[in-house]
């Protein structure tokens, strides 16, 4: 079992220490306002916990902030660069990827197969390094390999490395979910619900694989709706609601605040 590390201080507002800032964005379906001017700062090597009632607006805003969503409004910065506009490839090639709420996976595919998809800088992808075979491309994709097979090996996932995934359980898709995104190498990771689903022995294994991501520098963002896994885990939380950031602050903030149990610890769920 990984050990988890006691929250650390945030850095103080406006200083270089943000990986990703969210400046008023909106974004409407229809008549239906699903985010409102959203307008929050998320802290480098940290990990922030987004929570709030179903209709919250959290996918929305996860998927505007990976490019699968345009806004009507407002600005996505990742390291001083706005996503708006780019293409999810463009962004996941900047550092930041996106988990699915329901798990996916390429119904034909081996979870090796599945987790080579998602290795970046390939040269064997582009047509004249796939044509000639260049010694770049397969030193790249023996890196590749080989980084394929730790992060199973990490996830408990080696067993059934020659799997469909189709094959796997609901479980071992979630954790493929996590190898999909450190296959990728990102500085930002946004996992939507990663333990939702799962048994509780399992859930606590996700947790402290989400705090030995986030030991090894990068930025974590959470959408989940078990408490108790976002007290444990979480170093900073944040709540929407109705679209719009409500609170944030410690786990123990957030609880306390009278806005939030309305809206949420003791409202819709």
């Amino acid at each position: 079992m990984i050990s988890v590390e006691p929250a650390h201080p945030l850095p103080a507002p406006g200083t270089s220490q943000h990986a990703l800032s969210i400046d008023g964005v909106r974004l409407a379906f229809g008549g239906v306002q699903a985010l409102d001017g959203v307008t929050f700062d998320i802290a480098k090597g940290r990990l922030t916990a987004l929570i709030g009632p179903n209709g919250a607006g959290k996918t929305t805003l996860f998927n505007v902030v990976a490019g699968l969503l345009r806004p009507d409004a407002g600005r996505v910065l990742l390291g001083g660069t706005d996503l708006v506009g780019l293409k999810p490839e463009a962004i996941t090639a900047r550092g930041l990827v996106k988990s699915f709420q329901i798990a996916r996976g390429f119904p034909k595919m081996t979870v090796f197969e599945h987790l080579m998809v998602y290795g970046q800088n390939q040269p064997g992808e582009r047509l004249w390094p796939a044509l000639v075979g260049g010694a770049a491309a397969r030193r790249r994709e023996q890196e590749l390999a080989e980084r394929a097979l730790g992060v199973a090996k990490r996830l408990r996932l080696a067993h059934v490395i020659d799997n469909l995934v189709t094959a796997l359980s609901g479980g071992q898709k979630k954790l493929l979910e996590i190898g999909r995104a450190l296959m990728a190498d990102p500085a930002v990771i946004l996992f939507d619900e990663p333990a939702a689903g799962v048994n509780p022995t399992l859930a606590e294994e996700i947790g402290d694989e989400l705090r030995a991501i986030v030991a090894e520098g990068r930025t974590v963002v959470l959408i989940e709706h078990d408490m108790a896994l976002i007290e444990r885990i979480a170093d900073h939380v944040i709540v929407m609601a109705l679209g719009k950031r409500l609170a944030e602050g410690s786990f123990d903030e957030v609880r306390d605040n009278v806005e939030v149990q309305t809206a949420y610890l003791g409202g819709r769920r």
